[in-house]
């Protein structure tokens, strides 16, 4: 299949990334990176306004009964004018602000949606708009330079009431893409034997013509196999006259995807894939692999519809706007994403890495969001992003999980945007394989467990060396900002947060600083949703022209998000129409019918994601479980 496999290493070291989080009750006295004066005043930078939603509860309500067979409005989706008119901005409202604008020098452009405002000034205008100063700042932890308001920025007082949120007024976040490799266990003078992998269901090449078999070189076939899509390609459901959108914060080179589907042998419907910059694209960089996943699973799942990639810079601004262009061009009857951060990163008033100790994210870019998300349900727009890698401690891979001088404690956490409600969050799993490292015996996982890299550190401390793995897995746990939904309420096995969680700085001068104390016991929004085969050990090949060609041994939730996409632009084709928001779905389905060989859901009984374990119910390892593709989509031509 393949003439040449190389793999990509993980370095085992965390290193700190820049991240803005948000509360009042943070310590002021965390060293601040340093303030290097006013930002250029000249500065041109783009800033969205997000305007209140009119009657939110009664947009929640239409968005179930669109999911909820028996309901008056069951599968009446929302065109983007009827949402606009029904739940945006009102005329007068929208005439209100940019009028405002404009007195201040400021052009905009309104969303069809009525959802946002958006508009391009100089750092001097807007920091003259929102009654602050935007001032550069060089972080310690790297000397990534950015901006930011100096103080709390202030909503002008003729607009409070239209405007919600406003982003872009920092450029200090940087999101990560949830993608990760096979550690390098070469260098360690391992062997690894994982190419005797158990028998699986379809019969690993025996099944699925462009399916490999083996641990690690796993491709979209493969995925057809474990999962039950092969009854729905026999049907000629190849996802025609479905559009699959991808929103990535780095832009790729197409020839990686069509280069993919060639050499596993998978035809495809030709000039398919459509690029959409968003405030400028996003560059071929570090982050451009994870676009090319992105194209090639979703792509590759449903092999002929067509793929829209909104791609932008990897700030919050811009990530906003690509999903805000994605949702109101209306044209994607789904879409996916593989970056995010951890949630608490939203809601101190403090940057954790030492940036500023005067922050004003607060929890807008939640709000933001959810917002777009709103829209994207009630418009019938299935929508999925990946969990994150870092398994119940989403803070690990940015902030590290020390008790050390300069270090930070891991409380457990999730990963944002997937903790919310109104997307569907794609965790991991490991599927069956045998393996064994240096001088170790074979040991297997003889079933589809939660994702969770304690048990490859469980058998390298006892066979091989000590190793550190902690905390790489499927991110899944409990949310503690937003509560938990209503598709949840009757769910067996959903869990409140956890108590004595807290973020933790130890200080060189002031010792251990408590940065933020999270709730204990708060009934949250659970995470993830599904979960599919994720592990890096049993992971996938995939084409980056980016990072040196063709790769084996990669994994990570951000695989598992556009598999997801890819197979709702199956079942959009099989059932004639839009699948809309998963989560009421499937949740109802599993809560009613439970597992079995007739349901659509696999309960994943065992491993764990270093806190929470698989279970023969719902768990914050794996959410409901892995798929059974034709089993769903009976289930919904069915209207269950």
């Amino acid at each position: 299949m393949f003439a040449k496999l190389h793999r990509k290493s993980l370095s085992l070291s965390l290193a700190l990334v820049l991240a803005g989080v948000s509360a009042g009750a943070l310590a002021a006295d965390v060293k601040p990176a340093v303030d290097a004066g006013a930002a250029p005043s000249n500065q041109t930078v783009h800033v969205t306004l997000f305007l209140k939603l009119h009657n939110e509860a009664a947009l929640e309500d239409y968005i179930r009964q669109t999911v909820t067979p028996g309901s008056a409005h069951y599968q009446q989706f929302l065109t983007t004018s009827q949402f606009a008119q029904q739940y945006g901005a009102t005329d007068a409202e929208i005439a209100r602000v940019q009028s405002y604008l404009r007195s201040q020098g400021l052009s905009s452009e309104v969303l069809p949606s009525h959802l946002a405002i958006r508009t391009s000034g100089t750092l001097g205008q807007f920091g003259q708009l929102f009654q602050t100063s935007i001032h550069t700042y060089v972080s310690r932890t790297n000397g990534r330079s950015f901006h930011k308001p100096a103080s709390a920025p202030q909503l002008p007082a003729g607009i409070a009431d239209v405007v919600d949120v406003a982003t872009g007024l920092s450029n200090e976040k940087a999101y990560r893409p949830h993608h990760v490799s096979t550690p390098a266990f070469a260098a360690l003078g391992t062997q690894n034997a994982k190419a005797n992998a158990l028998a699986v269901k379809g019969g690993g090449s025996n099944g699925n013509p462009t399916a490999s078999g083996v641990p690690g070189q796993y491709t979209v076939g493969d995925v057809a196999n474990f999962y039950n899509i092969n009854p729905l390609y026999k049907r000629g459901v190849v996802g025609k006259g479905s559009t699959v959108c991808i929103v990535t914060l780095s832009n790729f080179y197409p020839s990686d995807a069509t280069t993919y589907w060639s050499d596993i042998g998978l035809a495809t419907k030709p000039n398919r894939i459509s690029l959409v910059p968003v405030d400028g694209g996003g560059a071929i960089d570090g982050g451009s692999g994870e676009t090319s996943i992105d194209v090639e699973q979703s792509g590759g799942i449903a092999p002929y519809a067509d793929i829209v990639v909104y791609h932008a810079p990897n700030t919050t601004n811009a990530y906003v706007d690509a999903f805000a262009q994605a949702v109101t061009d209306n044209t994607c009857d789904s879409i996916s994403t593989s970056w995010g951060l951890p949630e608490i990163f939203n809601f101190a008033a403090l940057n954790v890495t030492g940036a500023s100790n005067t922050d004003t994210t607060d929890v807008g870019d939640l709000r933001a969001f959810h917002k777009i998300f709103l829209e994207a349900a009630v418009q019938g727009q299935s929508l999925f992003a990946a969990s994150g890698d870092s398994g119940a401690y989403d803070t690990v891979r940015d902030l590290g999980n020390g008790t050390g001088v300069g270090e930070y404690t891991a409380p457990l956490t999730v990963d944002s945007p997937a903790s919310d409600p109104f997307i569907t969050a794609a965790g991991g799993t490991t599927t069956p394989y045998s393996y064994a490292f240096g001088t170790g015996p074979t040991e297997s996982i003889t079933q589809e467990s939660v994702w969770g890299w304690d048990y490859l550190q469980t058998y390298f401390n006892k066979y091989v060396r000590p190793i550190n793995l902690f905390s790489v897995g499927g991110g899944g746990g409990v949310s503690v900002y937003w509560r938990k939904p209503f598709y949840q309420a009757f769910t067996f096995g959903v869990r409140r947060s956890e108590p004595k969680q807290s973020l933790v700085y130890n200080d060189p001068s002031a010792g251990p600083t408590t940065l933020l104390k999270l709730p204990s016991h708060f009934a949250g929004r659970n995470v993830p949703d599904i979960s599919l085969n994720a592990d890096p050990e049993t992971g996938y090949v995939f084409v980056s022209t980016n990072d040196g060609g063709l790769l084996t041994g990669e994994g990570g939730t951000s695989f598992v998000a556009p598999q997801l996409n890819g197979i709702t632009a199956l079942l959009r084709q099989s059932t004639g129409h839009r699948i809309g928001l998963w989560n009421p779905q499937v949740y109802a389905i599993q809560n009613i019918f439970g597992y079995g060989w007739f349901t659509p859901f696999k309960a994943i009984r065992t491993g764990d994601n270093w806190f929470y374990n698989g279970a023969p119910h719902y768990n914050p390892g794996a959410g409901i479980g892995a798929l059974d593709v034709a089993n769903l989509d009976v289930f919904l031509r069915s209207g269950f």
